[in-house]
């Protein structure tokens, strides 16, 4: 009896033996990790494309380029018409989409890396190109962008004084000037006009008040653009 005892011991412990170890000797899988941002590649910034395939007078299809984000397993493309501000938003599962735009226009576009595992997204940067057309020698500037005070922002009034900054880009590199556009309505008239640089400094404010303002850039060879309608409220 004894010895039958003894042998069953020894049976139990090599089964012990054959077992799937203690508790953590396989971990779990690292938490999957957010997205990186995307680097552009084409067409570059504040360009002039002029590859593609053209379609008509009107529209030809140009092909969009980024490298590859780590942990990006897809992209939305976001693409805006500078001239009538529409927006549209692609998606991608490679590091390139093909797109058909209105030549002799500019738009601005940005990348917008996903994940299948996270919610989490990452932002490139945002560039602008023009599409070009037939016939065309010279660009009107691109709408100026960076536009502070930004639009929807509270701003705390230091002495009832404020200062407007924005950035002006061409691809041709000629603007000769910008006129702003300020006031308390929508629809703001021109406040200052033949500025050579982007800013606006002191202007005399109340507190408590929304205020609207917009950019139109002039260039040499009489192109103009107008930026997006910005408003921030005075504390």
């Amino acid at each position: 009896m004894k010895r039958l005892i003894y042998t069953a011991t020894i049976f139990g412990i090599l089964l012990a033996g054959c077992g799937k170890g203690k508790k953590g000797d396989n971990p779990a899988p690292p938490d999957p990790k957010p997205p990186v941002a995307a680097e552009l590649v084409f067409p570059e910034q504040n360009s002039t494309c002029i590859s593609g395939d053209i379609i008509s007078i009107a529209q030809s299809t140009v092909t969009l380029k980024w490298k590859a984000a780590l942990n990006a397993d897809s992209y939305a493309v976001i693409i805006k018409n500078l001239l009538t501000g529409d927006t549209q938003t692609l998606s991608s599962s490679s590091a390139q989409i093909s797109v058909t735009l209105q030549r002799n226009t500019p738009f601005s576009w940005l990348v917008r890396s996903k994940s299948n595992a996270l919610a989490a997204t990452a932002d490139s940067e945002t560039w602008k190109f023009y599409n070009s057309g037939d016939g065309v020698r010279a660009y009107a500037p691109f709408p100026v962008d960076e536009m502070l005070p930004a639009t929807g922002t509270f701003v705390s009034v230091t002495g009832n004084k404020v200062t407007l900054s924005w950035q002006g880009s061409d691809t041709d590199n000629d603007i000769t000037g910008y006129d702003v556009y300020f006031g308390t309505t929508e629809t703001p008239g021109l406040f200052k006009s033949n500025l050579t640089a982007a800013v606006l400094n002191d202007i005399a404010l109340s507190t408590g008040i929304r205020y609207y303002w917009k950019v139109v850039t002039h260039d040499s060879k009489g192109n103009t653009s107008t930026s997006e309608v910005a408003d921030f409220t005075t504390k």
